[in-house]
């Protein structure tokens, strides 16, 4: 499967290479979620995770005629996605809460539309939002490779390419996500 999917994606980026920029429409389908559920884990924001996963799909545009066979699509993907995700991040607070629209009106973005809905149990909300929290307390290599291993799925081995670190470090960090994750989670139920 795992190399079918590759060939399939090959064949996506020679297509593209040729002139057919349908090709490009496709990959953005094909990983258009699971790139927005990275950048939405990596900026607990749904509406910055909407831009930034627009952005990776402009970045990936402009460079897709240097993308190296080699890796994989995805794994390249989500290296450009967390190096957005982190420029998102040194943005300044204040251009997270309003947006311009395309008459060229500033109005504010909803915070509260990121909370869990009204309908879900209180003692999943309580969960999540502790998760939220705990993860937005981590450090930003620690937090990339807890989304990428624990919620994205991804092998220590793809989280190492994407990353461009050894599988040790991966396993390292992974370890000390854990623990911090453990001790955050212990702490904000003692404050309950």
């Amino acid at each position: 499967m795992v190399n079918a999917n590759k060939a399939d994606d090959l064949s996506l980026i020679n297509r593209f290479k040729d002139g057919d920029t349908s090709a490009f429409e496709e990959i953005v389908l094909k990983y258009q979620d699971k790139t927005y559920n990275l950048c939405r884990h990596m900026l607990q924001n749904a509406h910055d995770a909407e831009d930034a996963a627009q952005d990776v799909f402009v970045k990936a545009y402009q460079n897709l005629n240097r993308f190296k066979p080699e890796a994989s699509l995805l794994t390249w993907l989500y290296r450009i996605a967390i190096n957005t995700c982190i420029d998102f991040r040194r943005k300044p607070f204040f251009e997270s809460l309003f947006k311009t629209s395309k008459e060229g009106d500033v109005f504010a973005v909803d915070q509260l539309s990121d909370l869990p809905s009204p309908e879900r149990l209180y003692e999943s909300k309580q969960i999540s939002h502790a998760i939220q929290l705990a993860l937005v307390r981590l450090s930003k290599k620690l937090r990339t490779v807890i989304v990428l291993k624990e919620i994205e799925g991804l092998s220590y081995e793809e989280i190492a390419e994407i990353l461009e670190v050894s599988i040790g470090t991966v396993k390292s960090r992974i370890s000390r996500a854990r623990e911090e994750l453990k001790e955050l989670l212990i702490n904000f139920r003692e404050q309950k």
